[in-house]
Parts: structure tokens; C-alpha cells; sequence
């Protein structure tokens, strides 16, 4: 087997974040911030500390996964940092994906095989998956200032997409902030798992996240989770 010098590993990985920042988007595709942004200083910050201590990492906002044509747009809370902020796709390297993916496939809202890389063979279908926070940000904790100043993306990445029938949102955060980003005040339909609510031609639905830590401490089971999904597959298909 070849060795690799170290030196050469890091030229490699150079040249991948290179290439990825070259095709990412820049701050004029409004529905998606560049692979520098630099709206938040504290994710900044953090994004530069894990560049350093992890150069093959994808290690940026990380954009929407699945057409703009697409029926379903689910909106996480923000990457992970093992996951999604490793890898560069929505859910992909963690549990969260691990347990959304399966039941995407059940669905029919995806095709192929998740195996929690980038390159793998999963494709949605009629969906689209993005965040409330498109930088991961310590301890997944995004600040209120980091999360009002992301939305704007996510207001654009609703509004770009013209056969949007339904929008799914993990977590109290995620449904937050949609509900702002669709013009509407919190208490019009207040988060609750399973919740489901109409905005003019729009349904959105509300699951708890399908993080590790609510399916280890019961709060969300993969039952709970596959209603949601159910529930969203009917309604398209009335």
C-alpha cells in the first residue's frame, strides 16, 4: 500500500475545501450564504477553530439537499457537527439522519440507500431539507440573534420553491422560526409534536427532532416520528 506524507493529506484536503468553497454559493444566492459567511460572529469563530482542527471537513453553511420543485420542505435546526457540518449534506453522519433518512425512504419521500456519507446513492424525492441555522453552532445551541439573522435564507429558500405544499419542522426552534419566516406570529399555531396547521395553500407540520438525545430519553420514538411523515404523505396525496 502507497503511504500518504502527511503533508501531501493536508494539500489534499486543502484543495477539497478549495473546490468546495469554489462552487458553494455566494451571499447574492439569497437562499444560501456563502461557504465564508461572515453574518455571525460567534459561528465564525467557531467555524474557523473547527477549519484548523479539521481541514478535510466540509465546515461551512451547508446548503439546502433536493430540488426547489419539490412538494415537501423540512427545516432541522442546524448542522451538526459530526454530521452535517463534517460531511456538507442535511442529516448525514449522525443518529438525527440515521432515523430521518429511514423514514424518508418508508415514505417514498427519498430513493436509494442512506449510508451517512455524501456520495452515497440516497436521492429525495419531492422534498427538500434545510435548517433554521446553516452553521452549526456550539453545543447545537444557536443564539436568538444567530437564529433571526439566518432566517433570511430560509425565507428565500421557501419562497424559491413554487410547488410547495407542505413544510415539516423538527423542533420548537425550527417551528419558530418558520412561522416567522412565513409572516406569522408564534401564537398562530403553537409547536406541539404532531401538530399540523393551514397557511393559505401551505400545511405544516411540527415533530419533535429526531435527534439521539429525544429518541434515547423516550421523548420522540421512531413511531412518533413515522405519524408525522404519514400524516404529511396523506395530505399530499388527497
Amino acid at each position: 500500500m502507497t503511504k500518504i506524507s502527511t503533508t501531501e493529506a493536508r494539500s489534499g484536503a486543502g484543495r477539497r475545501t478549495a473546490s468546495r468553497r469554489a462552487s458553494s454559493p455566494s451571499l447574492s444566492d439569497t437562499s444560501h450564504p456563502g461557504h465564508d459567511c461572515p453574518l455571525c460572529p460567534r459561528l465564525v469563530e467557531f467555524r474557523e477553530a473547527n477549519r484548523a482542527a479539521h481541514p478535510d471537513w466540509f465546515n461551512g453553511p451547508v446548503p439546502p439537499l433536493g430540488g426547489r420543485d419539490a412538494a415537501v420542505l423540512i427545516v432541522g435546526l442546524a448542522p451538526g457537527l459530526q454530521g452535517a457540518n463534517r460531511t456538507g449534506r442535511p442529516f448525514t453522519g449522525d443518529y438525527a439522519g440515521d432515523l430521518l433518512y429511514a423514514t424518508l425512504l418508508e415514505f417514498g419521500f427519498a430513493s436509494g440507500r442512506y449510508e451517512a456519507r455524501p456520495d452515497d446513492t440516497l436521492k429525495l424525492v419531492d422534498c427538500r431539507i434545510g435548517n433554521a441555522v446553516h452553521c452549526v453552532p456550539p453545543q447545537n445551541k444557536p443564539t436568538p440573534a444567530e437564529i433571526n439573522t439566518c432566517r433570511q435564507f430560509l425565507v428565500s429558500t421557501i419562497k424559491e420553491m413554487p410547488r410547495l405544499k407542505a413544510i415539516v419542522t423538527l423542533g420548537r426552534i425550527s417551528h419558530d422560526s418558520t412561522l416567522k419566516a412565513l409572516g406569522l406570529p408564534l401564537r398562530a399555531a403553537p409547536f406541539k409534536h404532531g401538530g399540523e396547521f393551514q397557511h393559505g395553500a401551505l400545511r405544516v407540520f411540527s415533530s419533535y427532532h429526531c435527534s439521539r438525545y429525544n429518541t434515547n430519553t423516550g421523548v420522540l420514538t421512531p413511531a412518533m416520528f413515522r405519524a408525522v411523515f404519514a400524516s404529511v404523505r396523506d395530505y399530499l396525496n388527497r
